[in-house]
Formats: C-alpha cells, sequence, structure tokens
C-alpha cells in the first residue's frame, strides 16, 4: 500500500467511525480532473478531502477544485499523516454550529 493509500485508509476508517456518508470518486480518466479524492456530506454539509502523503503538495487543478467548494460552502481539506485528525476536528466543530 502506497504512503498515500494509507492516508485516504486512515480517513475512511475515521468517517466510518463517525457514520458519515462518503466515497471516493473513481479516477479512470473519464472524470474531471482535479477532484478531491473522498467526497461526502455530513449533518446536510457537503466535505471533500484531498489526501497526500509527506510532502506531497495538491496540484493547482486540485487547490481550484478544493476553492470552489469552500466558495460554494463546503468544507474542503488537504490531509496527510501529520494532520489527520484535522477531518475529525472539521465534523466536530460543525456539530458544534448546527
Amino acid at each position: 500500500m502506497t504512503p498515500e493509500a494509507k492516508v485516504k485508509k486512515a480517513v475512511r476508517q475515521t468517517l466510518d467511525a463517525l457514520g458519515v456518508y462518503h466515497f471516493s470518486p473513481a479516477a479512470n480518466g473519464y472524470g474531471r480532473m482535479g477532484i478531491p479524492d473522498i467526497i461526502g456530506c455530513y449533518r446536510g454539509r457537503f466535505f471533500a478531502v484531498e489526501c497526500k502523503a509527506g510532502r506531497g503538495k495538491p496540484t493547482e487543478l486540485q487547490l481550484l477544485e478544493l476553492e470552489h467548494i469552500r466558495e460554494a460552502g463546503g468544507i474542503a481539506l488537504v490531509v496527510n499523516e501529520a494532520n489527520l485528525h484535522d477531518v475529525r476536528k472539521a465534523l466536530e466543530e460543525l456539530n458544534e454550529t448546527l
């Protein structure tokens, strides 16, 4: 398993533990480029997570997609091994505002 795949797995496990609806769009060349790795909905709010490993950085296209999601009122995160806790934190903060 690649380091990035491990990050994706950890994010999915966190979401599953919280009972959050989520899916990973297929990256098969037929979809839109730059779409985040994990898409979901929690308590009526759309969210997206771009997973990276180590010092990996999102591409310009990925950053643009994340910004569009934020502009539309969604939650958009970039996580790696060092900040996996940000996923749970973002959802807990959302709970506090609802």
